[in-house]
């Protein structure tokens, strides 16, 4: 049997508004790649990138969420399992941060109530066109007790930053006995291409 290439195992999740840099925060972080041209994602896609914490190697399973509510039946059904979960505003569209609220009673909805979550507010490169302050994220993720970083895929600023800082925090959460963890059952769904439909978008 071949050796199993990782010790642990953690499902992460995007969500957030369409077009606020879901895919594009993703691809800077698992392929070290930004493309201007990213299309709205349709359903759900997910990407795999192990990486090495505390003297683990983690596999991280990173699912990138249709923001559309057409696909709300089929995103959240994902939020079970998650271990953690990344909530995404742009903070050039003042709509995507007060749709935050939303997103964190699906969370409440659907998830498991110890997952980790984080908010980002991405585009943060985009300071000239800034609508949310930084305060104001900040606050919101006070409020809820949850982690909060502005981050940007087009410049890379705080990308690794964000899901080294989530994985360790579910790291952290974990008996100390790691090795005996049974790992959690993953059946991920066939993923789909970021086929486009409408607008070319960075979701």
């Amino acid at each position: 049997m071949a050796k199993k290439q990782y010790d642990l195992l953690f499902k992460l999740l995007l969500i957030g508004d369409s077009g606020v840099g879901k895919t594009c925060i993703l691809y800077r972080f698992s392929d070290d790649a930004f493309n201007t041209t990213f299309i709205s994602t349709i359903g759900i896609d997910f990407k795999i990138k192990t990486i090495e914490l505390k003297g683990k190697k983690i596999k991280l399973q990173i699912w990138d969420t249709a923001g559309q509510e057409r696909f709300h039946t089929i995103t959240t059904s994902y939020y079970r399992g998650a271990m953690g979960i990344m909530l995404v505003y742009d903070i050039t569209n003042a709509k995507s941060f007060d749709n935050i609220a939303k997103w964190l009673r699906n969370i409440d909805e659907h998830a498991s109530e110890d997952v980790e979550k984080m908010l980002l507010g991405n585009k943060c490169d985009m300071a000239e066109r800034r609508v949310v302050s930084r305060e104001r994220g900040e606050k919101i993720a006070n409020d809820h007790g949850i982690r909060f970083l502005e981050t940007s895929a087009k410049a890379n600023i705080q990308i690794d930053k964000a899901f080294y800082d989530l994985a360790e925090a579910i790291l952290d959460k974990m008996p100390i006995k790691n090795e005996g963890m049974k790992q959690p059952t993953i059946r991920p769904a066939e993923p789909q291409s970021n086929v486009a439909i409408g607008r070319l978008s960075c979701c």
